[in-house]
């Protein structure tokens, strides 16, 4: 079969600039509402009239949950081609998934403006737009199991991820509005339990596309699929498959549910993160030079995020040991520990896709931008250090204090300090993730002639290369060193 480049623009040229532009929008704006909201920490009658921390909140976390999905979807649609061997499906199916991806968005930050509420915990705008979340992704599923065909049996790791991250994505949705239901909502321990257990597992399903991104991404660097089809890629695919059904749990150890649920999700919830460090530690230790020469910046962020998900797992383990649970749980230690996720882990992730996509097709524009892109990145992983150090801290302050039962006040009072500096290193990370994200906004705007592709014919993975094969010919196109 011929690689999709090779029969006709394997995806509309513009759809995939398309996502990412938009994702990057939903980032920006994450961003200043989540510097908004931290400032209000400090200064509580900063906007409270015109724009109150009720707003700022679900506004932040529903445009930086739209950027991971809206990121990550713009990838697969990239990467898809590329796997299938074959172009893109139905092209006006994924604009028309682009189109409805941002008429709901429009739509719910409107609500959130006008102070229109009504769901639930991360899905706090009126309960009917969760069918139109559900609706704009039907195009998208149908375009991956269309064009890419899977047949599992012989099937890189990376096909089972995405499949897993779209199919549970429905499911983890429709679960999350089973309060809508009186058998769930006239109970509450079943209630809180089947509403956290969905949203635990939501985030289960964006990690299935990130880390099936990141899988294809590191192994057409390397020039060999054998590292996306080895034992330990799909060890670490069904242990992540089970910490999306099963980690959960550790929101739960405050509900009297049963005891099995919290055990289980407490060992699963240990072994993900070590794992994963493992596996983007021995890919960045096994490039040759030249393949980390040309793709230095790509490399670069998969790296941080290796850092990233070690430095979580501290804070993941405190968060998961029920006995610690119970003290950590609401504190802002959670709040770091889902930072750090956030930021530290999927955003460098997806940053590291991004910037892959764009050195295929971009490179001299790329090449250009590179030094605020560098910037930018170190500048956000330094902030995002300090930030986490101060939520930490935080959280720590407030435990001492309900443990000598002070009063709210006082904890507050206590917290101050680490509030300030949790504030001021958001600024920064507001800062040097704006230089990454207008970076990148300048290399998709862009006007460059497409380079000649040097995808693999699909299926290469199932004879097995030298681990630099793709190297030589990738390095002597490329204008810098990215």
């Amino acid at each position: 079969m011929k690689p999709a480049d090779t029969l006709k623009p394997p995806v509309p040229v513009r759809l995939v600039p398309a996502f990412f532009a938009l994702s990057l929008s939903y980032l920006l704006l994450g961003l200043l509402f989540g510097t908004v909201g931290s400032l209000q920490y400090v200064l509580p009658d900063f906007l409270k009239e015109a724009l109150s921390f009720q707003k700022t909140r679900p506004l932040h976390v529903y445009l930086v949950t739209s950027w991971i999905f809206t990121a990550a979807q713009g990838a697969v649609y990239y990467f898809l081609p590329r796997a299938a061997g074959r172009p893109l499906r139905w092209p006006a199916g994924a604009w028309l998934h682009w189109a409805l991806q941002l008429l709901t968005s429009a739509i719910i930050v409107g609500c959130f403006f006008t102070g229109r509420f009504g769901g639930r915990e991360y899905l706090e705008f009126p309960p009917a737009l969760g069918g139109l979340i559900a609706l704009s992704w039907v195009p998208f599923a149908v375009n991956f199991f269309a064009t890419l065909r899977p047949r599992y049996r012989n099937a890189p790791v990376y096909h089972y991820s995405w499949t897993v991250g779209i199919v549970f994505f429905f499911i983890t949705l429709s679960e999350s509005y089973l309060w809508l239901v009186d058998h769930f909502f006239d109970n509450p321990v079943r209630d809180i339990t089947v509403q956290w257990k969905a949203l635990g597992s939501m985030v289960g399903s964006w990690n299935m596309l990130i880390y099936g991104c990141t899988m294809f991404v590191m192994s057409r660097i390397k020039g060999n699929e054998e590292l996306a089809r080895s034992r330990g890629a799909f060890f670490f695919f069904f242990l992540g498959f089970t910490n999306l059904l099963f980690n959960w749990g550790h929101h739960t150890y405050v509900v009297p549910a049963a005891p099995w649920v919290r055990n289980v999700s407490y060992i699963i919830s240990m072994t993900e993160l070590v794992l994963l460090a493992q596996l983007l530690w021995n890919f960045r230790r096994s490039l040759s030079e030249a393949q980390l020469s040309f793709r230095k910046l790509t490399c670069r962020l998969i790296s941080l995020a290796d850092g990233w998900v070690l430095l979580n797992l501290t804070v993941a383990i405190a968060i998961s040991v029920p006995a610690l649970n119970r003290y950590t749980h609401g504190t802002h230690i959670t709040v770091a520990h889902a930072m750090g996720a956030t930021i530290g882990i999927n955003t460098m992730l997806l940053l590291a896709s991004l910037t892959y996509v764009l050195q295929q097709e971009k490179p001299r524009a790329l090449a250009r931008y590179l030094g605020p892109l560098k910037r930018g990145v170190t500048l956000t992983n330094g902030a995002l250090l300090v930030f986490w150090i101060a939520l930490v801290g935080g959280g720590l302050v407030k435990i001492a204090g309900q443990l000598e039962s002070q009063s709210f006040a006082t904890i507050m009072q206590h917290c101050a300090p680490f509030f300030k500096l949790f504030a001021g290193s958001g600024l920064l990370i507001l800062v040097g993730l704006t230089m990454v994200i207008f970076g990148l906004l300048g290399v998709l705007a862009a006007r460059e002639g497409r380079p000649a592709a040097t995808a693999p014919k699909a299926g290469v993975g199932r004879s097995r290369q030298p681990a630099n094969a793709h190297a030589p010919q990738a390095a002597s196109q490329a204008p810098a060193q990215v």
